[in-house]
């Protein structure tokens, strides 16, 4: 029998390992062996390459990003400074030169 540990986040006895990481079947968590289970209502903010990100970081737009009531779209490759992450659909708040307050959804930047 395999003597893997319950998933931290839903306690299933069904884990598997992938790898270098232990995958649980029923809520699809992925962790390495011996993280700390993450607490309960702290979000984690991911780019489109699954790097963490933290309030203050630069990111870099990943494609053209259309803007309602805009003449041009916000171009891949322009850099970000300075976000501020928030809860909601787009998780990102920031300000792009040119075209001024935005919000961005994170996985549609990369960590710069």
């Amino acid at each position: 029998m395999s003597t893997l540990p319950n998933c931290p986040k839903c306690n299933s006895e069904y884990t598997y390992e992938n790898g270098a990481l232990l995958v649980c079947p029923e809520c699809g968590h992925e962790w390495t062996p011996g993280e700390a289970a993450p607490e309960e209502g702290t979000r984690v903010w991911k780019d489109a390459n699954g790097n963490v990100l933290q309030d203050g970081d630069t990111v870099t737009v990943i494609k053209d990003l259309k803007v309602k009531g805009a003449s041009s779209p916000i171009k891949g490759g322009t850099k970000v400074k300075n976000i501020r992450l928030v809860e909601g659909d787009h998780d990102i708040d920031c300000r792009i030169e040119g075209f001024g307050a935005m919000q961005l959804k994170s996985e549609f930047v990369r960590k710069a």
